[in-house]
């Protein structure tokens, strides 16, 4: 496998760069080619402007027609092509970072939005002129993972915990970037009580870390439901006999034992059921 590895921590000698260096000895490991976007380390820069799109910019900047202009005429800043030709050379995506405000930090937040650029990472359209998204996007084929610290205790994250379950914290990342751009979500891999981690503790850690890498290719992502299934209408709301019992995030996961359908998988269906009738 081919994975890249973005690492957005400033510290080297901590718990995050620790694991990042077990993780990546495992990978090699394994036989597995590896590259790192460790981003404090690069100095990158955050917040997308003017200068990410070169000299075919407008004075007025529309962010998102600008990305894709830029994109398709290779203007693109060199350090949004450089990041881009990781994603296109990768399998696997692993982004590692310490849980803030129940988000990552800014600078992988930056990442994302300067490297997933309209017409590469979303805004792409199928033979047929859909939008191709949620499960069928720009980097469908690719699995992404996220590796996670946080200072709190597991409980807090449990059904009843005050933070809320942890699929449903990182639910931006897991559904509104990852799927959204069609790379299939990984089960996160999270390190409770970070601040209060014994010598025992990270050892045991790094045992599961090493576990999960060596599974990364068998790994059953998170069933998330196809935007072009069959089970979302035109508005883009989940059908009435779909799932009619849940709301919210709890919706738009499968259930267990359940499979969603995969992109237009309804009409093949619908098409074969048509041909057994004639």
């Amino acid at each position: 496998m081919k994975i890249l590895w973005v690492f957005a921590h400033p510290e080297q000698c901590s718990l995050n760069g620790s694991l990042m260096a077990e993780g990546l000895r495992t990978l090699t490991g394994l036989g597995h080619e590896h590259r790192v976007s460790d981003l404090y380390a690069m100095g990158w820069k955050p917040v997308v402007d003017g200068e990410d799109f070169g000299d075919g910019a407008h004075e007025r900047l529309f962010v998102g027609r600008e990305q894709e202009r830029a994109y398709r005429e290779r203007q693109l800043s060199r350090d949004i092509r450089a990041e881009q030709e990781k994603i296109a050379w990768a399998d696997t995506l692993v982004f590692q970072f310490p849980l803030w405000w129940f988000g990552p930090p800014a600078i992988l937040k930056g990442w994302f939005d300067r490297v997933l650029v309209q017409g590469f990472g979303f805004g792409v359209e199928g033979p047929d002129g859909r939008t191709l998204r949620y499960g069928d996007g720009g980097l469908a084929g690719k699995r992404a993972l996220i590796v996670t610290s946080v200072g709190a205790r597991e409980s807090g994250f449990g059904p009843r915990g005050i933070h809320g379950s942890m699929e449903e914290v990182l639910f931006p990342l897991l559904h509104g970037t990852f799927w959204y751009t069609g790379m299939a979500a990984l089960p996160p891999f999270v390190v409770y009580g970070a601040d209060r981690l014994t010598e025992a503790g990270f050892s045991r850690t790094t045992a599961a870390l090493r576990e999960r890498l060596r599974t990364l290719d068998t790994t059953e992502p998170l069933p998330f439901r196809h935007e072009n299934g069959g089970e979302y209408d035109e508005h883009l709301v989940l059908r009435p006999d779909i799932a009619p019992d849940l709301t919210g995030v709890a919706a738009h996961r499968a259930r267990d034992g359940e499979i969603p359908p995969g992109p237009r998988e309804h009409e093949r269906a619908g098409a074969l059921a048509g041909s057994r009738t004639r």
